[in-house]
């Protein structure tokens, strides 16, 4: 945007609101960029469709005129019903045509907003996350996703007829007779006029109803992750009046965008409808002698031919006029989408499958996999830090053990070093190219099978892989005993399965990443001890070259580690000296 234009934006809210009006189109166009020739073919389908109903009205006008008027045969005109027979059956094959062209369009930049919305909050990372509402993020592929569907199966291919289809009637109209042309040429502008007006109201209370949906379902995604909570504090009741109240707010937008809807498609039809009927009314007085604006009176053939055509004339409009109204919920829809994420978010390049990765500069590969350099440490919402001056270097193939009594920080560490945890001072570096991969406490397990929740690390994993990491992060150990083995259905957040079994279920899903650099958080927490020493020697196995940071209590886990770091001081040690620090 230019100076003078920002100035302009500065100083008008009316130029910034058409200003960003002009961006959100432009941004939901560039939504259905790899579709734009199944969206050319929609629009030619509904020209060419719009196109045959001039030789549709002419083909019946001409028989309705050779046979009721002249008296002629049925016979005579045959080859003119057989041509009014393939019109037909031409308008239909292109009106299907036609829609599963739109829907393709439809489809495809519903696919596309998904993917850059999920790219857009995959690249904001986690930090930005975790201050979010989970609920309304979720909106944005879901409802979002939803509401602009019909922009582009509806309103679209209805904007390319309205621009070809009148204009052949008009002119088609224009040669048989002057006056019907100039009605429609004259009263055609009151549809889109009204249109408008309607439309800016629509959009508002569309952009209003998607907030106020993404609301209730950020305070429903809310209530329901702290259910137990609410339910020992005896707060279940009031939290029900809160769901309650959140949606009668989305009734009460809803009822809004319907009422404006009807509203307005009532007031077209009313003003279509008139204009028909002043062609009507013409016609009708002409046959009377009443009014008489042509040398001679128009035979029936060309009234009903003008007739025919009339309502036609405003047909692309008055639908044109009914899918504005998608239009708007898709302008909402991207207005929502650009407040959550506070930018409307393009297209990423993502590296091909298969890619070769840049080999490192000869410095870069010198470089530790991970470093940390005075980092000082406070958790979310803690009064104070709990670390302080903190240095951590970590070596490819090193294993260390975070010690120290709870509350000393170890998974206040942890988190700042996969990233989750912005340090208020000091800096955390991984090397170029190292993937780092974090297992907490609670790993979030979805409502579906043990083989799903492992494939959301790797969904292109086949089974054998599967198997091996399931293996040596100990889960067969427990999965053969269920009925399905790894197919077994398990609930959300894990529901129906201990703490050390969700953990090691964690644990599974990061080594299907296969990262270089491995943050772990107590996995070996409520394991027996023969379990434990298993799953350590297949830790041990697998991350050979590879960098493992593990918090721990367990002496187990202090004796496998290479090095330990005792906290909340960050001296280094051996693994003797930690056993009994």
């Amino acid at each position: 945007m230019s100076a003078a234009e920002s100035s302009a934006v500065a100083t008008d809210p009316r130029a910034e609101s058409a200003l960003q009006r002009r961006t959100r189109t432009a941004w939901l166009a560039d939504l259905a960029r790899a579709a734009r020739g199944r969206q050319r073919l929609a629009g030619l389908c509904l020209g060419l469709s719009g196109a045959l109903l001039i030789g549709q009205a002419a083909a019946i006008a001409w028989l309705v005129q050779h046979v009721l008027v002249q008296r002629a045969p049925l016979a005579s005109g045959l080859p003119v019903l057989a041509g009014l027979v393939v019109i037909l059956l031409l308008r239909t094959t292109l009106a299907g045509a036609s829609q599963a062209a739109a829907g393709d369009v439809a489809d495809a930049a519903r696919l596309a907003l998904r993917e850059r919305v999920f790219a857009c909050l995959l690249g904001q990372g986690p930090l930005w996350l975790r201050q979010r509402r989970t609920g309304e993020l979720g909106e944005l592929m879901l409802h979002h996703g939803d509401a602009i569907e019909n922009y582009y199966s509806g309103f679209l291919p209805v904007r390319t007829e309205v621009v070809v289809v009148p204009l052949l009637i008009l002119a088609a109209v224009a040669w048989v007779d002057w006056v019907v042309a100039l009605i429609l040429l004259f009263t055609a502008p009151l549809v889109p006029f009204f249109m408008m007006l309607v439309g800016w109201g629509a959009e508002a209370a569309g952009r209003a109803q998607l907030g106020e949906l993404a609301r209730m379902s950020g305070h429903f995604a809310d209530r329901i992750k702290g259910l137990g909570l609410l339910r020992l504090y005896g707060r279940g009741d009031a939290e029900l009046a809160g769901v309650e109240a959140a949606a009668e707010g989305v009734r009460v937008r809803t009822m809004k965008v319907l009422r404006i809807a009807f509203l307005s498609s009532t007031v077209l039809e009313f003003f279509a409808s008139v204009s028909v009927a002043m062609v009507a009314l013409y016609l009708g007085l002409s046959y009377l002698g009443l009014m008489s604006l042509h040398a001679s009176v128009p035979t029936l053939g060309a009234g009903l031919f003008c007739l025919l055509l009339a309502p036609e004339f405003y047909a692309p409009l008055r639908r044109l006029a009914a899918h504005y109204h998608d239009r708007a919920n898709a302008l909402a829809a991207a207005a929502e989408v650009e407040r959550l994420l506070h930018a409307l978010p393009e297209e990423t390049a993502l590296p091909e499958e298969g890619m070769a990765t840049r080999a490192p500069e000869p410095a870069e590969a010198a470089l530790p996999p991970l470093q940390a350099q005075g980092l000082v440490l406070r958790p979310l919402g803690a009064p104070q830090d709990v670390l302080g001056g903190l240095d951590v270097r970590l070596e490819p193939g090193q294993r260390l053990a975070l010690v120290g009594p709870s509350g000393s920080g170890k998974s206040t560490l942890l988190e700042a070093l996969a990233g989750w945890l912005p340090p208020r001072e000091g800096r955390v570096q991984v090397r170029p190219g190292v993937q780092v991969a974090y297992a907490s406490q609670r790993p979030y397990l979805f409502h579906g099978s043990i083989a799903d929740n492992l494939r959301l690390a790797d969904p292109g994993a086949n089974d054998a892989r599967l198997r091996a990491v399931a293996e040596a992060a100990q889960v067969l150990q427990f999965a053969q005993r269920l009925p399905q083995g790894l197919d077994t259905l398990i609930g959300e957040r894990g529901f129906g399965l201990s703490g050390g079994e969700a953990r090691r279920i964690g644990l599974a899903r990061l080594l299907l990443r296969d990262p270089q650099v491995l943050l772990l958080d107590e996995p070996t927490a409520f394991l027996d001890a023969d379990t434990e020493a298993a799953l350590l020697r297949s830790l041990a196995a697998y991350a050979r070259g590879r960098t493992v940071v593990v918090a721990t209590h367990s002496p187990a886990v202090i004796a496998w580690a290479d090095r330990c770091l005792l906290l909340p001081e960050g001296r280094l040690v051996d693994p003797a000296q930690a056993v009994h620090a």
